[in-house]
């Protein structure tokens, strides 16, 4: 069992910053892929990137690449979003997710077995 406690979002311009963090309890984050997803309102609930159990593999969906990372730390059972140059698109509730199948982290929901209660992030224009 994997708990994740999102934090990080708020109300920023456009062209601003922010860093999400998710913290993990348990001993076993380092076997878990992770990602994070947003759902804007009315709208599915969509890939925005993932990382491997070692940090070393990383995808993005295409409409953040350039702007956003993903990192995390494993020794402290973090992991994290940094999202630069926000537009007034990238408005959502924002989720960490973990999952524990093995291979390379993968973008469909169905894969993560544990979600985070999400955070709130604004784009103002």
């Amino acid at each position: 069992q994997v708990q994740l406690v999102e934090s990080g979002g708020g109300l920023v311009q456009a062209g601003g910053s922010l860093r999400l963090s998710c913290a993990a309890s348990g001993r076993t984050f380092s076997r878990h892929n992770m990602g994070w997803f947003r759902q804007a309102p009315g709208q599915k609930r969509e890939f925005v990137a993932t990382i491997s159990r070692s940090g070393r593999s990383t995808v993005y969906t295409d409409s953040v690449k350039g702007r956003f990372t993903i990192s995390r730390d494993n020794a402290k059972n973090t992991v994290y979003l940094q999202m630069n140059s926000l537009k007034p698109e990238d408005t959502a509730v924002y989720y960490c997710a973990a999952s524990p199948r093995f291979g390379v982290p993968g973008a469909d929901p169905a894969e993560y077995d544990y979600w985070g209660q999400g955070t709130q992030v604004t784009v103002s224009s």
